[in-house]
């Protein structure tokens, strides 16, 4: 489906590609899809980039899915419509299922893309990743952000901030702003994006000096947690840390308030999703989590994102949805830049982009190929997140800045 729609984000981002081209001039104007050729002064063209896209949409994870769909359905139909360069976008469920992604991405691969986008947990981007690293072909994470991921190899890359650049910032802000000086953590230990939530955290409270009362765990599966959550209030503490996937964070945070557990919960990536106010309701009044987007970000990048998705989809989109919008114009402010889809050029091109403008903010990849850009730190309030603090470099959690709470979209990450 092809929606008419403001072409705001198309001028706003797309610009930032132009001036990348403009800066090389190495060339030859036009390529088939399947070759690179240089371009001068923003004057690239080539047809129908194949670009394959991994994303769970049934299973666990299906809430993050959806969004991320749309997305890059969003991205991909602006910069179809901008014309020059255009996207063949082959969008895939892995089903939140590892090896269906492997499948997936060796599909992809087979059929020769460009590059791949996804997949959607951590989980699977370990299992699927190393198929694309060892094929030569770029696969850009859009919401992968366990520790390790991008150390799979030189084609790996990420737009998603890291559980590590986002939680020490929600475990400084949330101390600072509640006065917690004990929790007790919780995390389900059998999940790879669970487990480094939970690493984070328990590095983070070190940091700050927190007393950690008791460390319970679970399974990602499980759904009734009131023995773990009985035991977790006999400790006192004054909150509950919790490293899960939506699925079990729903049932965490309402059963936590349904035997009287009333101290704040402080999420990790999982929480971050509307899902959980629309399905625990009142129960998730008050619960903290870190992300890397706010929809009260006021620059002309987001606002041009809003406005877009709002006119596609009339709906509000999530931190899923922005990262995945942001990412295809990652891929194409690379292949901009060298007017080029040459696997190895590609890869250098998108290593190399610094200081993007993005929904996201001024974007650049580290020298690990991971997210750089400024995180937020939210509460949820009247059953929408609102932001309780953000981050003054994005980069390595060491600076908060607190704000009042701003806002009424939702926003999420996993």
């Amino acid at each position: 489906m092809h929606v008419k729609r403001p072409t705001l984000a198309i001028a706003a981002i797309a610009a930032v590609a132009a001036g990348l081209v403009a800066s090389t001039s190495v060339g030859a104007t036009t390529a088939p899809p399947s070759e690179g050729s240089g371009a001068e002064g923003g004057d690239c063209e080539i047809a129908d980039v194949p670009i394959g896209a991994a994303l769970s949409l049934t299973g666990a994870a299906a809430a993050y899915g959806e969004s991320q769909q749309r997305g890059l359905e969003l991205a991909r139909d602006e910069l179809n419509e901008r014309g020059g360069v255009t996207y063949d976008l082959r969008i895939e469920d892995d089903a939140t299922e590892p090896t269906q992604g492997i499948t997936v991405f060796e599909g992809f691969v087979s059929d020769g893309v460009a590059a791949i986008i996804g997949p959607t947990l951590s989980n699977g981007a370990m299992q699927a990743d190393p198929v694309a690293q060892d094929a030569g072909v770029p696969v850009l994470g859009i919401s992968n952000t366990a520790a390790g991921v991008t150390d799979i190899g030189d084609f790996v890359f990420r737009d998603s901030l890291t559980e590590g650049a986002v939680i020490p910032q929600t475990i400084e802000a949330a101390a600072s702003t509640l006065g917690i000086e004990s929790v007790v953590v919780m995390y389900a230990n059998d999940d790879a994006f669970t487990q480094s939530g939970y690493d984070a955290f328990a590095a983070a409270l070190e940091e700050q000096g927190i007393e950690v009362l008791d460390t319970l765990t679970f399974s990602k599966g499980d759904s009734d947690f009131r023995t773990l959550l009985t035991e977790a209030q006999d400790a006192e503490p004054d909150a509950l840390v919790v490293s899960a996937l939506i699925e079990a964070a729903i049932p965490l945070v309402s059963q936590a308030r349904e035997i009287g557990l009333e101290v704040p919960i402080i999420g990790g990536n999982g929480f971050n999703s509307p899902q959980l106010m629309a399905d625990a309701g009142e129960a998730a009044e008050g619960v903290v989590v870190g992300a890397a987007w706010n929809s009260t970000s006021d620059n002309p990048e987001n606002q041009a994102f809003l406005e877009a998705y709002r006119a596609a989809y009339d709906a509000e989109p999530d931190q899923f949805a922005a990262q995945a919008y942001t990412g295809l114009y990652l891929i194409d402010a690379a292949i901009q830049s060298t007017c080029s889809i040459d696997p190895v050029e590609l890869r250098d091109s998108l290593a190399g982009l610094a200081d993007v403008p993005t929904p996201l903010g001024s974007f650049s990849f580290d020298e690990n190929r991971d997210a750089v850009h400024p995180a937020v730190v939210q509460i949820v309030e009247d059953g929408a997140f609102a932001v309780l603090a953000s981050g003054s470099d994005g980069a390595d959690g060491s600076e908060t800045a607190a704000s009042a709470p701003a806002g009424t979209e939702p926003s999420t990450t996993s």
